[in-house]
């Protein structure tokens, strides 16, 4: 069992973000305001998937499902979503999975831990400063964040193990070494999932998916360890397997 250790994500704008041409245009729009707003939250939502916002044909389109989420009007949600479509600020090549460009390079990220150790050294260097402690010239502070989870495998033989069985069941030659892969599989370690729990959705999925032609394109790391369609598909039943030798002792052989 993989310890608590919640991952916290943040977007970080850049100081001329309401300046650019896209987003005057967007606020100059009627309703623009509101717009705005449904495009911080949608950016809020995505933050967990490096941006990456996904329809799951729950309602009757991607924006009917958005305002689920993040509790705004359909109607202005579609206007959002047509304005960022015609400036290539929401990409999609499937109608599945939708891309917000901006946002990977606006996400921050840290573990629970990785928090309380920084908190802790903020709390300390204050103290230091309050005691008056002087350094000379050539003494540096270094610091360093260190996760041990005692008993644990290091982390990269983690994602070898899942990649490598991903790419066994799927014929596929995903890098271990992704970080868009390794945060994904981060993000579902730190909500106790555990290595056998990712095998499991791998041969769920596959058996579901490797022999259609349609779905077979998603048995990626991007829609299998997704943070939105993990618990489901850890749910759900195994198929069973046929009973061949009964078949075939009916058909007399």
């Amino acid at each position: 069992m993989v310890t608590e250790n919640r991952r916290y994500y943040w977007l970080q704008l850049k100081d001329d973000f309401f300046n650019s041409k896209e987003m005057k245009l967007m606020r100059k729009l009627p309703g623009g305001e509101e717009i705005t707003i449904i495009y911080l939250k949608m950016m809020l939502a995505s933050l967990a998937e490096q941006g990456k916002l996904y329809f799951e044909g729950l309602a009757e389109d991607l924006a009917e499902e958005l305002s689920l989420i993040i509790d705004e009007d359909p109607e202005a949600i579609r206007l959002t979503l047509m304005f960022l479509t015609k400036k290539k600020l929401l990409t999609t090549s499937d109608n599945y999975q939708f891309n917000l460009e901006q946002v990977p390079e606006m996400v921050g990220s840290e573990t629970a831990s990785t928090r309380r150790s920084r908190k802790h050294r903020e709390t300390q260097k204050a103290l230091q400063c309050n005691t008056t402690a002087t350094k000379g010239n050539g003494d540096i502070d270094i610091d360093i964040d260190i996760d041990i989870d005692k008993g644990q495998k290091p982390q990269s033989d983690v994602y070898e193990e899942i990649i490598k069985y991903l790419n066994e069941k799927t014929g596929s030659h995903f890098k271990p070494t992704s970080k868009s892969t390794q945060r994904l599989i981060n993000g579902r370690l730190s909500e106790n999932y555990t290595i056998e729990d990712f095998k499991y959705v791998i041969d769920v999925k596959t058996n579901e998916w490797k022999d259609n032609t349609k779905m077979s394109k998603y048995l990626t790391p991007d829609t299998l360890f997704n943070a939105s369609k993990f618990e489901k598909y850890r749910n759900q039943q195994m198929p069973k397997q046929p009973n061949v030798q009964k078949q075939d002792e009916r058909l007399g052989f």
